[in-house]
C-alpha cells in the first residue's frame, strides 16, 4: 500500500468499536513523551482524552490526545511542524475551527492517534478534561455512554462526523450546558 493509499484508506475508515485495550494508556504515554520531545514548553500540558482513556470503555482504536498551547495563533503556527512530525490534518476542516487545530497519525490505512490542539486553560480545554472525569468516576454514565456508542456506531458506521456529532446532546448534558 503506497502512502496516499494508506492515508485515504485511514481517512474513510468506518466506525468500529473494540473492546478497552489496557495498552492504550501506554499508546498515549508514548506519543505524549514523543511530543514532548519534539515540541518542549510549546505543549503546556498534553492529556489522554476520549473513550480510550476511560477505563473498560469500548472505543474506536485511536488515542485521543489533547494538547494545550498558549494561544490559538500557537496553535495553528503547529500546522506545518506537527505535519511534519507524522501528523496530517484538514486545511479546510482547521480554518473552520476557532477553538482548536485537529490533527491526526495513521499507520498502514488506520487511525492510530488523534490530536487535539487547544488554548490551555480554556472552555474546550475544561470540558473535555470534565467529560472523561466525569466517565472516569461514574460507571453508571459510563455504561450509558457505551450504550449509546454501541447504538450510534451501528447507525452511523460509514460517517464518523455524524457519530460524533450525534453524541453531543449527552456530552452536553454530562456537562451541564
Amino acid at each position: 500500500m503506497t502512502p496516499e493509499e494508506s492515508l485515504h484508506q485511514a481517512i474513510n475508515q468506518q466506525v468500529a468499536l473494540v473492546p478497552y485495550d489496557p495498552n492504550w494508556p501506554i499508546l498515549f504515554a508514548r506519543e505524549q513523551e514523543r511530543l514532548r520531545q519534539l515540541f518542549g514548553p510549546i505543549f503546556l500540558d498534553i492529556q489522554h482524552i476520549g473513550s480510550t482513556a476511560i477505563p473498560n470503555m469500548l472505543a474506536k482504536p485511536v488515542i485521543d490526545i489533547l494538547a494545550g498551547v498558549e494561544s490559538m495563533p500557537v496553535a495553528v503556527g503547529l500546522n506545518g511542524p506537527l505535519c511534519n512530525a507524522g501528523y496530517t490534518t484538514s486545511a479546510q476542516f482547521n480554518a473552520s475551527l476557532t477553538d482548536r487545530q485537529w490533527f491526526m497519525r495513521w499507520s498502514e490505512g488506520v487511525r492510530t492517534h488523534h490530536l487535539h490542539v487547544v488554548v490551555y486553560g480554556s472552555t474546550q480545554w475544561q470540558e473535555r478534561l470534565q467529560f472523561r472525569d466525569a466517565l472516569r468516576h461514574n460507571p453508571q454514565l459510563a455504561a450509558q455512554y457505551a450504550a449509546l456508542k454501541t447504538q450510534l456506531a451501528q447507525q452511523f458506521d460509514d460517517d464518523r462526523e455524524a457519530y460524533t456529532d450525534a453524541k453531543g446532546e449527552f456530552v452536553r448534558a454530562v456537562l451541564g450546558s
